[in-house]
């Protein structure tokens, strides 16, 4: 389930564990130029390319829950600049309805975070991560969906 690292005094502190679906074209390129720029964001992000953030089921986010993950960030290219020319706003729709009924289920809505990160944005996309592990961190482990038994491992 959650990260557990070592503090210098050596205590255990909990680091929540993060899966980011980034679009091919332009996010997961942002994230990339981040990278290449030597720019420095939290290690606990696992990421997933997808063609189009359109075509992320929502069902992916909810198994990422119920696996034990602490929280999600979609990521897709701008209005306008989608290669598949409307796939980023079929996304926005399906995650604005997917963020309602997750606070139905008492999920806190900011576990679920959507974004726009062009492939020239290497800084925004290292600021966004650094955002949203903060946030999930202040949220705390997320429990509410996990299956019983199920864990991730550290791969």
């Amino acid at each position: 389930m959650a990260e557990l690292s070592e503090e210098k005094n050596g205590s255990k502190i909990w680091e929540p564990k993060i899966v980011a679906f980034l679009c091919n074209w332009c996010s997961y390129a942002g994230a990339d130029l981040a990278g290449v720029s030597r720019l420095q964001y939290p290690y606990n992000v696992q990421v997933v390319r997808v063609p189009c953030s359109g075509r992320i089921n929502p069902l992916y986010i909810v198994k990422a829950l119920q696996h034990g993950v602490d929280g999600v960030l979609v990521s897709g290219c701008h209005p306008g600049d989608c290669h598949y020319i409307s796939g980023n706003l079929v996304a926005r729709r399906k995650f604005a309805l997917l963020k309602n009924f997750m606070t139905h289920l008492g999920i806190e809505p900011g576990r679920v975070q959507f974004s726009w990160v062009s492939a020239s944005e290497g800084g925004r996309f290292a600021a966004l991560i650094e955002k949203v592990v903060k946030d999930v961190r202040a949220l705390g482990p997320s429990d509410k969906l996990v299956k019983k038994g199920l864990y991730l491992s550290n791969a």
